[in-house]
Parts: structure tokens; C-alpha cells; sequence
């Protein structure tokens, strides 16, 4: 037995991830610009580029393709080229966004744990070349979808939406190009994360019991471990927010590929298969708003440069009256 249709949850969800959305990475790449934060260069630039690709996923995933399928069904984004170019760039930004994600938790690995390596790998240069090549590759890895559609249907010679062309299923060469994008952009990064996070934890436990072991019992706080604090919750915050916004998704994958079943291309809101399939996109595009969020939480500077930056509005009009 169905619940009620759960199409207008999907209408109001995508407008109201927007206003927040849009704004929370805005001011998210404002602050982290400005290199105030009390973080390294280095992770000034990882955390302004994963901002960046956010920002744009929210442009183009929720704004261009969610709300404007929804809202604005004959503007030029519903003709096939316009579609086509439109999926391009959500399916890029979503990798930007998510191998960004895993070369920060990459610098953040060889940080803690490779000190041999430290000094080679976490630099500004290295910082600025590993986020070109991300961009440059998510970009590239994509382009074949754009000749994999074909217009749904043609009105006074205008082609209109996009339908996946049946040589997309049964072709060898795109059936490889679907499952190794589905495991790049699903499956390994979360995978990787996870794996790098557990091989980072199991390294702080056994560093912390041996500076205890050399500081002795009665010794105050450790200078060091306090300076790498809060790089380290900061990974673990932007981390295990990836890992649970992005589980939901990585299950529904495995499931698909072990029962063999297909993704689920309807329209009936009461479909279960389709609640699971919209939440784990839901869910995902949730991610692209959170790290704000985060770094008022878990970085006190940041949330002071936050402070000042909302009272900023205030304080010009309350001036404006004392003129």
C-alpha cells in the first residue's frame, strides 16, 4: 500500500536547496578567499575549490535541470542540444565535486600520515595542479554523454528533450562507458574516502599513544596535536558528511548491479522504486550545501569571519542613520 504522490515534495525541495544552497557557497568561498581562517594555504585551496564545484552543481543540477524541467518546460534548456549540453555540465560539476572531495582527503592522508611525503605533496603547487587536472579530466569523462541522446521528439523542426538512444544499452562500447562512470563517480570515491578516513583514524590512535608513552602520565596538553586538531576534525566533518549524504546512493548502485534490475525511469510518485531512487538524489544534492555548515561548526574562525560578514549589512544601515 503507496503513501499519498510525493511529487510536490520534489517541486518544493529543489527551490528551497537553491535559496540555501546558492548563498551558503557564496559566502563559503568569500571567507575561505580571504585566507583568514587559520588554515593552510593548501587547504584554502582545496575547501575554495570544492565550494566552487558546489556552487556550480547547484547552478546546474537543481537550477537549470531540476527546476527548470519543472518550471520552465519550453525554454531552450528543453531542446535537445540545450539538454544534452545541460546533463554535460551536471554530471562534470557533480565529479568536480566529489573527486575534489577525495584529493582533500587525499592531502589530508599524506598530512598525518606520510610525513616523508609531506613536504613534496602538500603544497600550493600541488594543491593548484590536482585541482586543474579534477576539472579538466571531470570535464573530458563527460563529454560522451552528450552524443548519447537523440531528440524525444521534433516540433517545426526543433527538437525537443532527451531520450537515450537505444544503442546507449546495447552497444559494448557505451555499456563499458556506463559502468565505469558509475563506479568513478559512485562507488570507488566512496570507497576511498572510507577507506583513507579508517587508515587516518587507526594512525592518529597509535601517534597519540606514543607521544603519551614519551610525554609521560602527568604531562600538560600537547602543543603539536592541538595545532593539527582541527585540520583533523575538519576532514573527518566534510568526510563523514560525504559518506552519509552519499551512502543512500551507494547502496541503491550495489543493489542495482547485484539484482541486475534496471534504474528506474517512470513517473509514478508512488512507486517505491522511484521514492528510493529521487531520495538518493535528494540526498546527494544535499551534500553540495552542508560544508558551510560545517565550517561554522567546527572552525572557530571562520564562524567569526561569518559573524562579521552578517553583521556587515546591518552596521552600514545603522551608520547610514547616524550620518
Amino acid at each position: 500500500m503507496h503513501g499519498p504522490a510525493n511529487g510536490p515534495v520534489y517541486a518544493i525541495y529543489n527551490p528551497v536547496l537553491a535559496v540555501i544552497g546558492v548563498p551558503a557557497n557564496i559566502v563559503a568561498i568569500i571567507i575561505l578567499s580571504r585566507g583568514w581562517c587559520g588554515l593552510s594555504q593548501c587547504i584554502t585551496y582545496y575547501l575554495v575549490a570544492i565550494a566552487v564545484t558546489y556552487f556550480l552543481v547547484i547552478i546546474t543540477a537543481v537550477i537549470f535541470n531540476r527546476i527548470g524541467g519543472i518550471y520552465f518546460r519550453e525554454s531552450v534548456l528543453s531542446t535537445t542540444p540545450g539538454c544534452a549540453v545541460s546533463t554535460v555540465l551536471v554530471y562534470a560539476t557533480r565529479d568536480g565535486s566529489v573527486w575534489l572531495t577525495v584529493t582533500f582527503t587525499i592531502d589530508r592522508f599524506v598530512a598525518i600520515c606520510c610525513q616523508s611525503l609531506k613536504t613534496r605533496y602538500c603544497t600550493e603547487k600541488t594543491a593548484v595542479l590536482v585541482i586543474g587536472l579534477v576539472s579538466a579530466l571531470s570535464c573530458a569523462k563527460n563529454v560522451p554523454f552528450y552524443f548519447s541522446y537523440q531528440p524525444l521528439y521534433i516540433l517545426d523542426g526543433v527538437p525537443w528533450f532527451c531520450n537515450i538512444k537505444s544503442t546507449y544499452y546495447t552497444l559494448p562500447v557505451w555499456q563499458a562507458y556506463d559502468w565505469l562512470d558509475r563506479i568513478l563517480t559512485t562507488f570507488l570515491p566512496f570507497l576511498l574516502i572510507l577507506l583513507l578516513n579508517a587508515l587516518t583514524v587507526r594512525h592518529i590512535l597509535a601517534a597519540s599513544r606514543a607521544r603519551r608513552r614519551l610525554r609521560g602520565a602527568g604531562s600538560h596538553r600537547d602543543p603539536e596535536m592541538d595545532n593539527r586538531k582541527r585540520s583533523i576534525v575538519l576532514l573527518f566533518a566534510i568526510s563523514l558528511s560525504f559518506l552519509l549524504l552519499w551512502v543512500t546512493y551507494v547502496g541503491h548502485f550495489l543493489y542495482v548491479q547485484i539484482t541486475g534490475e534496471a534504474y528506474f525511469t517512470g513517473l509514478d510518485f508512488n512507486d517505491p522504486q522511484f521514492i528510493l531512487q529521487e531520495t538518493t538524489n535528494m540526498l546527494q544534492l544535499l551534500s553540495s550545501c552542508t560544508n558551510v555548515f560545517i565550517y561554522a561548526v567546527t572552525q572557530t574562525k571562520f564562524r567569526e569571519q561569518l559573524k562579521n560578514m552578517l553583521k556587515c549589512p546591518f552596521a552600514t544601515f545603522a551608520a547610514s542613520f547616524n550620518c
